[in-house]
């Protein structure tokens, strides 16, 4: 048998009054979840370990099976992987954020939903202005930006100490961002916490001078006027889901998010990459099931991860993430299922958040998120419906981390 996880990042939510005190999951027009749902098997998981953030980082990489305490290295070091650099043993790799400031407060972590074209150009203006004259300094190369996706990058300090403490800034909305720099965790890395600050405040001098932010400006949109830190970390040791499940002989990770494709990187999964995929709303929810549909022909597992409710989430935009789980189901879910239905082999698939992304808080939450597992023939339990509420009721109960990824792969 052959599995599929369609991952649907952030989609769970809470109640909202605006919707008659129901979630997005239960308000939403979902046809093809909830069929699978009624005819498949449901439950609810913990996909966040207690002490870890509730992080895309962390959720996906439970949902695949790994132990966080032995593998977890933050965002960094999993977006090198993905953008292809490959870290010395001396490398702290950071996720950098290009985001928007305003009055004193961080407005957005996506600097005006940055498009990656434009965001390299900042990117390398911030490598020639920023980190070259910090590298001359020193009389080494011990700082570099390196071009990510659209508002994600990468910073790698070289020599630098993990052991600080760095904001989300997803998790910080409409708070005052000097609260919010970089502080040592440890004495030993207080050097580290003050090269980051003086990054960062740099960093918004020479933004708010770039050609790029004085056009917007002009036109009254949200500037990219500063970087932001986080999450940073040193190479990982992770073994690979072959090694892990003796039935995965092969597999391939669908995403248009940089650390998703570094932890499908680690698990030694093929990384596609979809025309047009964006992490947004508009990304192309067709081109994504069409390439999980050819994986499905060649490969014994798949892993397609979308973004979009989570960044409407963040947004804080309701009608937007509404239509961002309504596309999942019909331009996404339905086509993977349509195919499936066709084909010799059986294949089982289950549909997940990572986390909750609650519109009315913008932040991530790590409560447990509802999950469903199909396949043609199963004995189906007694839910009738995909959301937060229904599945408490289903067969599995209440799983743990990388008991998710223990039950699915017993389907057989």
């Amino acid at each position: 048998m052959k599995h599929i996880i369609i991952l649907g990042d952030g989609m769970a939510d809470l109640p909202v009054e605006r919707l008659g005190g129901k979630t997005l999951l239960q308000y939403a027009n979902k046809p093809m979840m909830d069929q699978l749902a009624r005819e498949g098997r449901c439950g609810r998981l913990i996909t966040v370990p207690e002490g870890f953030p509730p992080g895309s980082e962390v959720a996906n990489t439970a949902i695949l099976g790994y132990d966080l305490n032995k593998v977890y290295e933050g965002r960094g070091p999993l977006e090198a992987a993905s953008i292809g650099y490959e870290m010395a043993d001396d490398d702290l790799a950071i996720r950098c954020n290009i985001i928007t400031l305003e009055d004193g407060k961080i407005i957005t972590h996506n600097g005006g939903n940055l498009e990656t074209e434009d965001a390299d150009v900042l990117i390398k203006y911030l490598n020639e202005t920023l980190a070259k004259p910090i590298n001359e300094r020193e009389g080494c190369e011990r700082v570099k930006f390196i071009t990510g996706i659209q508002y994600r990058h990468l910073l790698v300090i070289k020599g630098g100490n993990k052991h600080i403490i760095c904001a989300p800034p997803h998790d910080h909305p409409n708070e005052e961002w000097r609260e919010l720099l970089v502080k040592p965790e440890i004495p030993e890395a207080q050097a580290t916490a003050d090269l980051l600050n003086e990054l960062i405040l740099k960093s918004q001098e020479l933004l708010a001078k770039h050609p790029f932010n004085i056009e917007r400006a002009k036109r009254g949109e949200r500037q990219a006027n500063s970087i932001w830190p986080w999450s940073g970390g040193y190479r990982p040791s992770m073994e690979t889901l072959m090694q892990q499940y003796p039935d995965i002989k092969s597999g391939t990770v669908i995403s248009a998010v940089d650390l998703i494709r570094g932890i499908g990187h680690y698990a030694g999964l093929k990384i596609v990459e979809v025309e047009g995929a964006t992490g947004l709303a508009n990304t192309n929810y067709e081109g994504k099931a069409q390439a999980a549909i050819e994986a499905l022909e060649n490969d014994d597992f798949v892993f397609v991860h979308v973004e979009a409710s989570d960044e409407a989430g963040h947004d804080g935009d309701l009608e937007l993430k509404l239509k961002t789980i309504e596309y999942l189901d019909q331009r996404l879910i339905t086509p993977i299922y349509n195919k499936v239905m066709q084909m010799n082999e059986p294949v089982a698939i289950a549909v997940l958040p990572d986390h909750l992304t609650p519109v009315e808080m913008r932040i991530h939450v790590g409560q447990p998120v509802p999950f469903l597992f199909w396949y043609k023939g199963i004995v189906a339990d007694e839910v009738e419906r995909y959301d937060e509420v229904s599945c408490a009721s289903g067969s599995y109960g209440l799983l743990k981390l990388n008991e998710f990824m223990q039950e699915f792969m017993r389907l057989s």
